[in-house]
């Protein structure tokens, strides 16, 4: 995925802030099984994925505990590092080999100072990440495993052919035996 897309995806910016925006933009490839983001470290980048699949998770009592999935056009950033520069609390795999953009959060914050439209592109891209932490909250609490499972296959079809399904039950709260079962009695 190209990366103007993905700006406008966030917000639409005028040709002249869309330029100045990309001129900080670089292209980063990293192989499969790499960790791109670090738990209790304070990440300084932030990035869209041109093409790859990524996952992040936390490590909790001995196990990985899975709670977002990033494809093409997703972005990867640790919101408490960006809003507020402190360690954060995830680590990003790759799950394939990725190639990503890349702004430095300095770089990004400097731009917000310098031009209007890119600290709105700025609001609305935190804005978003907020709405799409606060979906998977949601649909965590209030959704059976059932329900989360339809709906990521509603969301992303393609991941299951992507993902091992260890990791799509551990991104579910269940077993991957109980996983097994879900998908049996949908078929």
């Amino acid at each position: 995925m190209e990366i103007d897309p993905i700006i406008d995806t966030i917000y639409k910016l005028p040709s002249p802030s869309k330029r100045t925006l990309k001129e900080y933009i670089s292209e980063i490839a990293y192989t499969k099984g790499e960790i791109l983001l670090k738990a209790n470290k304070v990440e300084s980048t932030v990035c869209f994925i041109k093409k790859g699949i990524v996952r992040a998770y936390t490590d909790t009592e001995g196990n990985q505990l899975t709670f977002w999935f990033g494809t093409e056009g997703d972005t990867i950033v640790s919101m408490k590092s960006y809003v507020a520069g402190q360690k954060g609390y995830e680590n990003i795999e790759l799950l394939e080999d990725c190639l990503f953009y890349q702004i430095e959060s300095r770089h990004l914050q400097q731009l917000f100072e310098k031009d209007i439209h890119i600290a709105n592109w700025g609001r609305k891209f935190a804005e978003q990440e907020l709405l799409k932490t606060e979906f998977r909250l949601i649909s965590r609490q209030f959704k059976t495993a059932t329900e989360r499972y339809k709906e990521l296959l509603k969301e992303n079809p393609g991941l299951l052919q992507r993902v091992r399904l260890r990791h799509i039950a551990s991104y579910l709260g269940i077993t991957q035996v109980s996983l097994s079962r879900i998908r049996a009695d949908i078929w």
